[in-house]
């Protein structure tokens, strides 16, 4: 799933204002649509190219129903990137685009017991869904997310290759005769390398300190001892300032750090476990936040020290400290203000 499809999803209009539901089922060479006014209405399928004038057909023919494209709630599912320039397009012709979890749809196959799967099954799959499930309309996200999203994206591959460079060249380096013009090349790619992850870096942070609103927030999340720019971006970018959840639970679910237990009858009975639901590089990004905070942060650190002590594993303590961490960004950012390690350990006196 598509991280974007994450984070945009905003309450607005009523179900009950959809008077037609279309279920859209995307490729990387066309689009197929289906729509009716009842789960149970089965038309001919509509396919499309995967181009701007495939999206303006398809816009034309749902125009021919005579909805108004503000009752229309579209339903696709975020399958790698190629649902993007189609959500776009019909946001921005006036439709409610609805863009889901594929596992949704999947999961609903499974119930209704389905075994065949072509695109046009999957099309009125999807229409159905928007019946059931009613999901959320969908909201593109600002332009700042887009500037910082594919920069961190970018900068996650890059370190990634300079890893395996490094690797190889550890590798050559064991070989009782290295070429030399070899080794260079290697030490010249890490050093560029090395350059553009820097230059990423520098521009990461400007752009978080470009908008007011967002460079307010990061200022608090940068209070937080463990927590540097690379951390603050991904907690901006993956809650849009924090802005898609209601509640500090929410926001622990979706960054998938809430424990969540597994027990039935007496044949399934395990310990409470974060599993590998939510939002994974968000999780990622405050578990190496959490060992930094570990070393940096007095209050995760006595945090840490309790649950060692306790016996728990160095790991399951980490993603304790990774939640932590989370709840205490929540807190600086909602109550606009800066980091204080000795926040709870004041008494107010009596008048």
């Amino acid at each position: 799933m598509s991280d974007r499809s994450w984070f945009s999803q905003q309450k607005g209009s009523t179900m009950s204002d959809f008077s037609l539901r279309v279920g859209i089922d995307i490729s990387a060479q066309q689009v197929s649509a289906t729509w009716g006014i009842t789960p149970d209405e089965h038309r001919p399928v509509v396919e499309v190219e995967q181009s701007t004038k495939g999206y303006q057909q398809l816009i034309h023919q749902l125009h021919q129903t005579g909805n108004d494209p503000a009752h229309c709630q579209v339903v696709m599912e975020a399958t790698g990137t190629y649902w993007m320039r189609l959500a776009y397009t019909l946001h921005d012709a006036g439709f409610s685009v609805s863009v889901i979890n594929p596992v949704q749809a999947h999961r609903l196959a499974q119930a209704q017991l389905r075994r065949a799967k072509t695109d046009a099954i999957d099309a009125q799959l999807l229409m159905e869904l928007g019946f059931k499930l009613e999901p959320l309309p969908w909201t593109p996200p600002p332009p700042l997310y887009d500037a910082l999203y594919q920069r961190l994206r970018q900068r996650d591959a890059l370190l990634e290759i300079r890893t395996q460079e490094r690797n190889r060249l550890h590798a050559l380096q064991q070989w009782p005769e290295a070429q030399p013009a070899v080794v260079e090349r290697y030490h010249r790619h890490i050093a560029f390398l090395t350059e553009q992850i820097e230059t990423l870096q520098t521009e990461i942070e400007q752009l978080l300190r470009s908008d007011s609103d967002w460079a307010a927030a990061t200022h608090s999340l940068l209070s937080i001892p463990g927590i540097g720019p690379i951390t603050t971006a991904w907690l901006m970018v993956a809650t849009l300032n924090f802005t898609t959840c209601q509640t500090v639970e929410q926001l622990v679910a979706f960054a998938g750090l809430a424990p969540y237990p597994r027990q039935s009858g007496t044949s399934l009975h395990r310990t409470r476990g974060v599993g590998s639901g939510g939002y994974i590089r968000l999780r990622a990004a405050l578990y190496m936040a959490a060992i930094a905070s570990v070393r940096s942060n007095p209050i995760i650190r006595r945090f840490y020290t309790r649950l060692r002590e306790r016996g728990k594993p160095a790991k399951v303590a980490l993603c304790a400290c990774a939640r932590k961490l989370l709840l205490l960004a929540w807190a600086v950012v909602t109550k606009h203000q800066p980091f204080d390690p000795d926040f709870g350990k004041r008494i107010v006196c009596p008048v």
